[in-house]
C-alpha cells in the first residue's frame, strides 16, 4: 500500500498539470493519413483514436501501445508527432539503436516530404559537425522532430517547446532513463511503443497507471511464422538458406556474441558456398554499418551474419529467413523481437532456434524456447509479455528493478492490494466501499505464505491466495484450513501462520483496530483514525487489565507480555484481537 501511494503521488504530479491540448488540423492530417500505403486495420484506428482523446483532454498523455512486429505502430507514431508538430510543439522520438533511428529518420522524411516540418536526426551514424547544428535547431526550436539514440537524453540537449515523447521499443531503456524523459517536462505527452513490455511496463498498465492499447490484428496477407527448435544440423541449415535463396529472399544469421561471427562466416563459406555473406555488429565504425545495412537493403548480399544489432525495427521484407546460434543465451523477449525481422511481407517466413548439439540447456532456457514455439500465431506479443510477467514476476513499480517476484504476499494478493490502493488514492471509490477495502496491518515478524513445496502448481496458488482475500469469518477460516489438509496434507508452519494473521485482521476489522506491531515484550495497537467504536468498553478492557495495559497519548493501546517465540505472538495477538473486537460491541 505504501509502495502504490508513493507511485500515485508520483503519477498525481502529473496528472494534476495541465497538458497541451492538441487537436488534428483540418485538410493537412488528413492528406498525412492519405499517405499511408496500407490499410488501417481495426485495431490501429483504435488505438489513433485513443492517442487522439488524450492529446485532446487537456493531461499529460501517458499511453503505451502494445502491437506486434510489424503491425503498423510506427504509423501511429508519425501521425502522433504530427499532431503535435501542427500545434506548435517539438517532438522527441527515442529508439535504442544506431539502425532503427536510421530508418525512423528515412521513413519520417519520406511521409513529410513536401510538408513544413523539419526533421534532425542525433545518433553515433551522424557526424559531429551534424550533431552540433541539430544540438543547436533543438535549442532555437527551429527542429521540429528529432529522432535519435540515448543521446538525446543527455545534458546537452536543449528542447525550446517540448510537447511530444515518442519511446520506441520500451523494452530496451532503463527505468532511470524513462523517468529522466518524464522529468525533461511534467506537463509532457508520452506515447511510448513496444511489441514485448517489459513486466513492469505490463503491470503498470494493467494496474491503471497509464492508458494501453492493445493492436491484435495482423496487417491482411500476413502469415505467422514457422518456428523450429533444433540441436545445430549443418544439413538443415544448408537447406534452410538455400531455399531461401533459390526463392529469391534473403537471411539473417544472428549470433550472441561478436566472437561467433568469423566462426559462422568460415561455416558458411565451407558448407553454403553458393550465397553471398558479410558481417554485421556493433562495434564496427558508423560509416562501415551503414554501408553494409545499405548494401544488404539493396540485395547485394543474401545472409547478413550480425549480433542482436538488428533486433529492433528493423523493417527489410525480402529476409524471410532467419537461423538464431546458441538460442538457449536470448531472452524471451529478444528472441521474439528477433524473430519479428523477418516475415514482413507476403511470403511464409522461416526460424531456426538452434542449441549446442548434446548440450541441455538450463530449465529457465528450455521454458523460453518451449512458450516462443508456442506462440507461432500472429499477435502473440502481448500473451509472450504476460508468460514473461509469470516467469520473472512484475518487480518494482517504483525503484530500478524490473523484475522480481513478490514472493511475501503472492502475485494475485498483491494485485488486490495495489488495484485498491490506486483505486481510494484516485477517490474513485464511495466511503462504503472504502470500508470494505480496508485492510488491518498485522507484524510479528512470521513467514505467512503457502510455499511451493506444499503447493507446486503456481496458478492452483493464485486462486488459493484470492480465496484467502475473500474470507469473512473464523466459520470460512477454519473450513478454508480443513479443505487444505484434506487436499495437499498437514498444514506447514507458513500457512498456519497465514491462517492465524487472516482471522487476526477479521477481529482487527470488527474492533476498528488499523495495526498491531507484536515484538518479544508485546504488543502496540492503533486504532483506525484514533477512535475506538465503543469508548466504555475499552476503559472496561483496560481495567481489568490495568498491570499489563495502558492507552498512550497518542491513542494507542500497548499490551505488556512476554513472548519470545513466534507462535507465542500470533496467539497472544489473536487473543487480543478478539477480546478488543468483544469490547468494541455496545
Amino acid at each position: 500500500r505504501d509502495m502504490a501511494d508513493e507511485l500515485i503521488r508520483t503519477a498525481a504530479l502529473r496528472a494534476l498539470r495541465k497538458g497541451a491540448v492538441i487537436q488534428p488540423p483540418e485538410g493537412m492530417y488528413d492528406e498525412v493519413c492519405a499517405r499511408f500505403p496500407y490499410s488501417e486495420t481495426e485495431d490501429q484506428l483504435r488505438a489513433i483514436s485513443d492517442v487522439i482523446t488524450d492529446l485532446g483532454s487537456g493531461r499529460p498523455m501517458d499511453r503505451l501501445i502494445c502491437g506486434d512486429v510489424g503491425f503498423g505502430k510506427t504509423e501511429i507514431a508519425l501521425r502522433t508527432a504530427f499532431l503535435a508538430v501542427m500545434e506548435g510543439f517539438q517532438v522527441a522520438v527515442i529508439a535504442p539503436t544506431t539502425l532503427l533511428t536510421r530508418q525512423h529518420y528515412q521513413t519520417f522524411c519520406d511521409r513529410f516530404r513536401g510538408m513544413p516540418v523539419k526533421i534532425g536526426h542525433l545518433s553515433r551514424l551522424v557526424s559531429a559537425k551534424n550533431q552540433k547544428l541539430t544540438r543547436e535547431e533543438i535549442k532555437n526550436g527551429s527542429c521540429e522532430i528529432v529522432i535519435g539514440t540515448h543521446a538525446l537524453l543527455g545534458k546537452n540537449i536543449h528542447f525550446q517547446n517540448l510537447g511530444l515523447i515518442i519511446i520506441d521499443e520500451e523494452q530496451h531503456f532503463g527505468v532511470v532513463h524513462k523517468e529522466r524523459l518524464k522529468k525533461m517536462k511534467h506537463d509532457v505527452h508520452v506515447l511510448t511503443l513496444t511489441a514485448t513490455p517489459i513486466p513492469r511496463t505490463l503491470q503498470l498498465a494493467m494496474s491503471g497507471m497509464r492508458g494501453l492499447s492493445l493492436i491484435a490484428t495482423p496487417p491482411v496477407d500476413r502469415l505467422a511464422v514457422r518456428t523450429f527448435v533444433l540441436p545445430m544440423d549443418n544439413l538443415v541449415i544448408r537447406e534452410a538458406l538455400m531455399r531461401e535463396h533459390y526463392r529469391g529472399g534473403q537471411s539473417f544469421y544472428v549470433c550472441p556474441r561478436v566472437a561467433d561471427l568469423k566462426d559462422i562466416e568460415d561455416f558458411l563459406t565451407r558448407h553454403v558456398p553458393e550465397v553471398k555473406t558479410v558481417i554485421a555488429h556493433g562495434q564496427m565504425a558508423p560509416g562501415q554499418i551503414e554501408d553494409i545495412m545499405n548494401a544488404f537493403y539493396d540485395g547485394k548480399y543474401d545472409v547478413l551474419i550480425s549480433t542482436t544489432i538488428i533486433e529492433s525495427g528493423l523493417d527489410i521484407p525480402t529476409a524471410n529467413t532467419m537461423i538464431i546460434h546458441r538460442a538457449d543465451m536470448f531472452g524471451l523477449a529478444q528472441l521474439y523481437q528477433l524473430r519479428g525481422r523477418v516475415g514482413r511481407s507476403k511470403n511464409r517466413a522461416y526460424a531456426y532456434l538452434t542449441l549446442t548439439a548434446r548440450r541441455q540447456p538450463t530449465p529457465q532456457a528450455e521454458k523460453r524456447l518451449q512458450v516462443l514455439q508456442t506462440l507461432d500465431t500472429l499477435g502473440a506479443g502481448f500473451s509472450l509479455a504476460s508468460h514473461d510477467l509469470d516467469i520473472r514476476g512484475a518487480g518494482n513499480l517504483l525503484g530500478e528493478e524490473q523484475s522480481g517476484h513478490i514472493r511475501e504476499v503472492g502475485m494475485e494478493l498483491y494485485q488486490n492490494m495495489l488495484e485498491e490502493a490506486v483505486a481510494a488514492a484516485r477517490s474513485e471509490t464511495s466511503d462504503e466501499e472504502a470500508e470494505g477495502l480496508w485492510s488491518p496491518q498485522i507484524n510479528v515478524g512470521a513467514n505467512v505464505l503457502i510455499p511451493e513445496r506444499y503447493v507446486p502448481d503456481l496458478n492452483l496458488r493464485m486462486s488459493l491466495y484470492r480465496r484467502l482475500a475473500d474470507l469473512k469469518d473464523r466459520r470460512q477460516i477454519d473450513a478454508f484450513g480443513a479443505e487444505l489438509i484434506d487436499r495437499f496434507g498437514d498444514l506447514p508452519e507458513e500457512v498456519e501462520h497465514l491462517l492465524k494473521i487472516i482471522l487476526i485482521k477479521h477481529f482487527c476489522r470488527q474492533a476498528g483496530i488499523e495495526k498491531i506491531e507484536a515484538g518479544p515484550k508485546g504488543a502496540i495497537v492503533t486504532f483506525r483514525n484514533s477512535k475506538f467504536a465503543n469508548p466504555a468498553g475499552l476503559v472496561d478492557f483496560i481495567s481489568r487489565q490495568t498491570s499489563v495495559t495502558k492507552l498512550r497519548s497518542d491513542h494507542r493501546l500497548v499490551y505488556v507480555r512476554k513472548w519470545s517465540k513466534i507462535d507465542n505472538r500470533l496467539q497472544g495477538s489473536l487473543n487480543l484481537a478478539h477480546a478488543l473486537a468483544k469490547a468494541a460491541r455496545p
